[in-house]
């Protein structure tokens, strides 16, 4: 049996094949794959292992003539066409659970390089602009008594919100359905969206990438904000109305905003470049040694199990 890889990953994954005869091969370039390259080095796989920037589409998959699973190196799957993969009766599996701490993290760091103003302090310094000690140089915000509404109230949305309550913060939270855990353990309270995004200071999303919550934060959502609020975005770039969000920050409507995604990853908006009440960050959410080499032994573990004949660990359809 073959297993293909779309990129390189930081663990032994050919030792963890050969243990059960599985012959293991990844992307021989470094960097993404065209489509009819996919096509070509995936034709004799019995399973793939993808990346969330991989574009697994009806034609890829009518291609896959002996392929069993497709194992996503992410917690989200909106590059994969599910209805196709279905059709062909092929297992599709995610990584969920192992990046939530490194995700819950990377947000608040994002956090508070916007509150605090780390950014620009750290450009003044490297470009030799400090002189002194001023009191109102690069005067940012506290967090503690702030409000935060975590849109979302999924592992990493809980994880935020642990984090919050370590900070003194109040927590509010909006998801479809209103979730137990957020409220007896972190003290959350529910509210409707707009009311929500009307009451916090700090607003973090972390929502799958779906029909129903592509542009969810919409010029209207938006525009709820408090002109001091801080923005955070670690879910996917297409949840909210990036181009409108933009604007306000141009035009001081808001404090400041975090980005680990973007709409057109990686094609980021150069607008964003001009700005300097923003943090941009290269899609770090799961950057860890930790978390990336678990997510490839899990996304492996998977491969495997459909193989051996066994239920997948994480599946998706």
């Amino acid at each position: 049996m073959k297993v293909f890889s779309t990129y390189h990953l930081p663990a032994d994954l050919k030792y963890h094949f050969k243990q059960h005869n599985i012959v293991y091969s990844e992307n021989p370039y470094d960097r993404s794959l065209t489509t009819d390259e996919l096509i070509s080095l995936t034709k004799d796989a019995d399973g793939i292992i993808t990346l969330l920037s991989d574009n697994i589409s009806r034609k890829v998959i009518s291609s896959l003539a002996k392929c069993k699973i497709i194992a996503n190196y992410a917690v989200g799957y909106n590059n994969i066409d599910l209805v196709a993969a279905r059709e062909h009766s092929i297992v599709v599996t995610n990584t969920p659970g192992i990046l939530t701490d490194a995700t819950a993290e990377i947000t608040f760091a994002l956090i508070l390089a916007c509150a605090r103003r780390v950014k620009e302090g750290e450009e003044m310094v490297r470009e030799g602009k400090f002189t002194g000690w001023k009191p109102e140089l690069l005067l940012g915000r506290g967090l503690s008594g702030k409000n935060i509404g975590i849109i979302g109230a999924g592992r990493i949305a809980q994880a935020v919100a642990k984090i919050a309550n370590g900070f003194n913060m109040s927590v509010f939270y909006h998801s479809r359905n209103k979730k137990v855990e957020m409220e007896s353990n972190f003290n959350a309270v529910y509210l409707d969206l707009p009311e929500l995004i009307s009451n916090s200071d700090i607003i973090t999303l972390h929502i799958p990438l779906t029909k129903e919550t592509n542009g969810l934060l919409s010029k209207e959502m938006l525009n709820l904000m408090k002109p001091d609020a801080i923005i955070i975005n670690t879910a996917r770039g297409e949840v909210l109305d990036e181009d409108y969000l933009i604007t306000m920050l141009k035009n001081k409507k808001l404090f400041a905003a975090g980005f680990d995604v973007y709409k057109n990853e990686p094609n980021i908006n150069p607008e964003l470049f001009q700005l300097d009440n923003v943090v941009l960050l290269p899609h770090l959410g799961s950057a860890t040694v930790e978390t990336r080499k678990g997510m490839a032994i899990l996304a492996a573990d998977n491969v495997i199990a459909v193989l051996t004949g066994n239920p997948p660990l994480t599946q998706i359809i």
